[in-house]
């Protein structure tokens, strides 16, 4: 499955609630599963607040995911897809 690697910070009103932090990590990984998607979350210090790992079937079920997951308002989240070494692999293959 593709993955993606998402920089999270907190909004205003996910770190007024920060104390339900891990309550909201949990509801977000159970969330993943309902995409077909898993994630891991990690909390951070500098400056991004979570960085989290995602693998979806497509980009479509990863965007769809982080919509749902910043539509909640407590997050904004900078995704970006991460490449395995086979899968950079098959990309470089196709170089001249």
């Amino acid at each position: 499955m593709p993955t993606y690697i998402a920089l999270c910070r907190f909004t205003d009103q996910g770190i007024r609630s920060i104390k339900d932090t891990t309550k909201r990590a949990a509801a977000a990984q159970e969330a993943a599963g309902r995409f077909g998607a898993r994630m891991q979350i990690y909390w951070t210090l500098g400056q991004y607040d979570l960085v989290t790992l995602i693998e979806a079937a497509d980009e479509q079920t990863a965007t769809a995911f982080g919509l749902s997951i910043t539509s909640a308002g407590n997050i904004r989240m900078e995704t970006m897809r991460a490449f395995g070494s086979d899968e950079i692999g098959g990309i470089l293959g196709k170089l001249p």
